[in-house]
């Protein structure tokens, strides 16, 4: 019987919680078939076997968090009892993603794809256990989805279609979500000298995974860098007109066009201009320095159920625009199912938030740790505004920018905001 214990994924994280098990006592497993999925601070996991034989004892419940080099699982492999093996190294995917690896080929082999998961019909809705957890994160009920498939079913695709109007990233209007923004669990007070209080009208929330990880960086970054905001209202009447006309273009037939786009055009042709804003203050042995960035990693802050995520698009700076529209799409997607990795929120260099999606005209964002510059983007509304000395209903928006004051001076600061306005005013400015 071997014991298998709950390695380091090599993200250099100390905890994960168990999501959920992929196999059962008694259940057969061969090397790298996938045990768990196992939530680490950045993202979700799949935790592959290390030994091939038959399955023992969950050692876990799902939906506990456990330090690494615990026991998790026992595996039957017909040896005799050994002591509990050390965690074996991490191996690299070839994505650069950091799995956990065991076996010739660093290959990991889902069960999940090897028995097909059983199509589920309830109330004239057809689909797959996968596709009605996807709509309940997606607060999408089934009943109104149009399915596509060959049987009737409804398909990922359908899902991800019907619930556009709930992206993240969407800035037209408030997202619908679901009834549980959070995973809530009551929890029973600890045998502990000073135990917590949970009474009928209370619940304890345990902080971890996503949440932990954000709050510490928050902190770090609040009481480290000098924060420093501005803004500037913004009249955007052009940039809807260009996002009409786009998304009439056959050129972006097959992608998702919406106003976030330019603003993000805006920002990387904005920071060639302000380097600084993409730079980042840097403490070594000899002292601190100032590193400039001559690239943009272009980071996306993205309100998941889960909790915030910042990913971020690698080169932006060398994307076409329709380029840049489907790596936002696939942004979007990747981070609403909970399957963004940690190299892709690795070594940002300047981050956009998307306020606007609830409804806020302006805010002062918390730096991304390791960035000098965030800009807020506010909703986009008709507002009365003066133009050529009579007053028009517009589309207007405030766009915001906090930045660190070690790194940025307040000329930077404002000639950069002041760039981003400049191309939503009029985005022809983009084909200079």
């Amino acid at each position: 019987m071997q014991t298998f214990n709950l390695p380091d994924v090599g993200e250099g994280l100390t905890e994960a919680e168990i999501v959920q098990w992929r196999v059962a006592p008694g259940d057969t497993v061969a090397v790298n078939d996938v045990l768990c999925e196992i939530e680490t601070a950045k993202s979700l996991v799949e935790l592959p076997s290390p030994f091939a034989g038959t399955v023992g004892e969950l050692l876990v419940e799902e939906g506990r968090t456990v330090v690494v080099g615990a026991p998790i699982i026992t595996v039957d492999d017909g040896s005799v009892p050994a002591p509990a093996p050390a965690a074996a190294p991490p191996v690299e995917e070839p994505g650069g993603s950091v799995l956990v690896g065991y076996g010739t080929g660093g290959e990991v082999r889902s069960r999940r794809r090897k028995v097909a998961a059983p199509v589920v019909k309830a109330v004239g809705v057809v689909a797959k256990p996968p596709i009605r957890k996807l709509a309940r994160d997606l607060g999408v009920n089934l009943a109104d989805v149009n399915p596509s498939g060959e049987a009737g079913e409804v398909l990922r695709e359908d899902v991800i279609k019907h619930a556009e109007q709930a992206s993240v990233f969407r800035n037209i209007e408030t997202p619908e979500w679901s009834a549980v923004r959070e995973e809530t669990i009551p929890v029973t007070p600890p045998a502990s000298p000073d135990p917590i209080e949970v009474g009928d009208r209370e619940e304890a929330i345990p902080v971890r995974g996503v949440r932990k990880v954000t709050s510490a960086a928050m902190v770090q970054s609040a009481y480290t860098a000098p924060h420093v905001t501005v803004w500037k209202d913004v009249d955007a009447t052009r940039t809807m007109e260009l996002v009409k006309r786009m998304k009439a273009s056959p050129d972006f037939a097959d992608v998702r066009v919406s106003p976030l786009l330019i603003v993000a055009r805006a920002v990387i042709w904005a920071a060639r201009r302000t380097p600084m804003v993409n730079a980042a203050w840097v403490e070594g042995p000899d002292g601190a320095s100032i590193v400039v960035r001559n690239y943009v990693n272009l980071g996306i802050a993205a309100a998941t159920p889960r909790g915030l995520i910042v990913p971020n698009i690698k080169d932006a700076q060398d994307l076409s625009m329709r380029e840049l529209a489907r790596a936002l799409e696939n942004l979007t997607l990747t981070a609403r199912e909970g399957k963004t990795t940690p190299a892709d929120q690795q070594r940002g260099t300047i981050t956009i938030t998307n306020i606007g999606v609830f409804g806020m005209d302006a805010g002062t964002p918390i730096l991304n740790p390791g960035e000098a510059g965030i800009i807020a983007f506010g909703t986009i509304s008709q507002r009365p505004w003066v133009v050529d000395g009579e007053v028009r209903p517009r589309y207007v928006t405030t766009v915001a920018g906090s930045f660190d004051h070690r790194v940025v001076d307040g000329d930077g600061m404002s000639r950069f905001i002041a760039d981003v306005a400049s191309i939503l005013e009029e985005p022809a400015l983009l084909l200079d």
